[in-house]
C-alpha cells in the first residue's frame, strides 16, 4: 500500500472515532434529558400530605373593633385659689378621700384677726342702724340718715363675707370623692395661686373613649355593649354600656367619638390605660368560618384549596386539590368569615398548600391541626 493510501485509512479512522464519539455524546444528553424529565414528572405527581377541615356553619356576632382609653368620670390637678406659705397637709399620697376632705392649708398670718375687726365693725354699724330706727319712729333723725347706717351695716356685712371667703380660698378641699395621686408639694413651700398640689381621681365607674370609622355611625346607639380587653388583664373580657356618641366627624380621620362607662368595682383599672374594644353592631348570625392559616392571599384574589376525589369521582381514583376564589369577610381571633366560594361541607385544606398546585394529588393528614380558636389567648411570656 502506497503511503499516500495509509494516510487515507488513517483519517478515516479518526473521522469514525470522531464522529462515535460525538453521537455517544449527544446520545448521552438526550437520554439524560429524558430521564431527568420522567424523574420531574413523577416527582410532580407526587401526593403531597395535607390537613384538611370540613367547613361548616358557626354562629357570628358582627362586631366592630377599636382601640382607646379609660378616662375617670371626675379627674381634677387639685391647686389654691391665692397664693401663700403651706401651713399644713392632712393627706397621704394614694389614699381614698371623701367629698369636703381638708387636704391643704395655707398659712393664715393676720386673716383672724383682721376677720375680728370687720365683725368689730359690723355689730357697731348693726347698733347704729337700731339706735336710728328708733330716733327715726320719733322723728329725731332724717330719712336720709337712716339710709345711711343702712347702707354702712350692709357694707360692713360684705366685707365680713369677703374677709371669710379670702380665709377659705386657703383651705384645700376635696371637690369629689375619689383616690389621690403623688403628694407635690411640703409644709413650709411658698404656692403660688394654681400650682399644682395632688391629682384625684374617681375610679369607679370609669369612662372607655374611643373612635369608630364614619360608616358605622347607623349602627351605633347608646345601650349597646361594649367587649372591653386590657392587656394588663390577659384573658379576661369586660363590659360597657355606650352612653353618648359624638356629634360630628373627625375630619382628620372620619371618624366619629364614642364614650362608654365600665364599672371598676375593684378598682383595679386606671384612668389612662390603653383598651381593645369589640361593639357588637347587630344581631348573630350563621356563617361558614375557615381558619385564617386556610387562605392564600394575593394581589389578585384570595383563594382556597378544595380536596376532591379524582375526575372519576370515585374513591378508588384518589384525593386531589381544587384552587377555589373566596370573598371573605370579618375576622376574629384565628377565624375568617367566608362569604362565598366555600360550601358547608367542603374539605378544606388548612396545612401544606404552598405545595400544592390545581389539581395536585393529595394525602390527608389531621393528626396536627392549626389553630382555629375565635377568642385565642397566646400565653404572654
Amino acid at each position: 500500500m502506497s503511503k499516500s493510501g495509509k494516510t487515507a485509512k488513517r483519517m478515516s479512522i479518526m473521522l469514525i472515532a470522531v464522529a462515535v464519539i460525538f453521537a455517544l455524546v449527544f446520545g448521552w444528553g438526550v437520554l439524560r434529558s429524558i430521564f431527568i424529565a420522567k424523574f420531574l414528572k413523577g416527582f410532580a405527581n407526587q401526593a403531597q400530605t395535607v390537613a384538611t377541615i370540613e367547613a361548616g356553619r358557626t354562629p357570628w356576632q358582627p362586631v366592630v373593633q377599636s382601640v382607646g382609653s379609660l378616662t375617670a368620670i371626675n379627674g381634677a390637678s387639685l391647686s389654691a385659689e391665692v397664693g401663700g406659705i403651706v401651713d399644713t397637709i392632712d393627706f397621704r399620697s394614694g389614699e381614698d378621700v371623701k367629698k369636703g376632705d381638708v387636704l391643704l392649708t395655707l398659712r393664715p398670718n393676720n386673716d383672724p384677726a383682721v376677720l375680728a375687726q370687720l365683725k368689730a365693725q359690723a355689730r357697731l354699724d348693726a347698733i347704729n342702724y337700731a339706735r336710728d330706727q328708733k330716733q327715726f319712729a320719733a322723728d329725731a333723725v332724717s330719712r336720709s340718715q337712716l339710709d345711711t347706717d343702712r347702707a354702712n351695716l350692709d357694707a360692713a356685712n360684705a366685707q365680713v363675707a369677703a374677709q371669710q371667703a379670702t380665709m377659705d380660698e386657703k383651705i384645700v378641699r376635696a371637690p369629689f370623692s375619689g383616690r389621690l395621686g403623688i403628694r407635690q408639694v411640703d409644709v413650709g413651700q411658698y404656692l403660688q395661686a394654681g400650682t399644682a398640689i395632688v391629682s384625684l381621681e374617681q375610679l369607679n365607674p370609669l369612662f372607655v373613649d374611643f373612635h369608630l370609622p364614619q360608616q358605622e355611625v347607623s349602627r351605633l346607639a347608646p345601650g349597646q355593649t361594649v367587649d372591653v380587653s386590657i392587656d394588663t388583664f390577659p384573658g379576661k373580657s369586660l363590659k360597657a354600656k355606650i352612653t353618648a356618641i359624638g356629634a360630628t366627624i373627625d375630619s382628620d380621620t372620619r371618624s366619629i367619638p364614642v364614650r362608654a362607662v365600665m364599672e371598676n368595682d375593684g378598682l383595679a383599672l386606671r384612668p389612662g390605660m390603653f383598651v381593645s374594644v369589640s361593639v357588637e353592631t347587630s344581631k348573630p348570625v350563621e356563617a361558614v368560618t375557615l381558619p385564617q392559616t386556610a387562605i392564600t392571599y394575593s394581589s389578585y384574589g384570595d383563594t382556597v384549596y378544595l380536596v376532591k376525589h379524582a375526575s372519576g369521582g370515585k374513591e378508588q381514583d384518589g384525593l386531589v386539590a381544587e384552587q377555589v376564589f373566596v370573598t371573605l369577610g370579618a375576622t376574629r381571633g384565628d377565624q375568617v368569615q367566608v362569604l362565598s366560594g366555600v360550601r358547608p361541607g367542603d374539605a378544606v385544606v388548612t396545612a401544606g398548600q404552598v405545595k400544592l398546585h390545581n389539581g395536585s394529588p393529595v394525602v390527608v393528614n389531621n393528626k396536627i391541626q392549626p389553630s382555629n380558636d375565635p377568642n385565642p389567648n397566646p400565653p404572654n411570656e
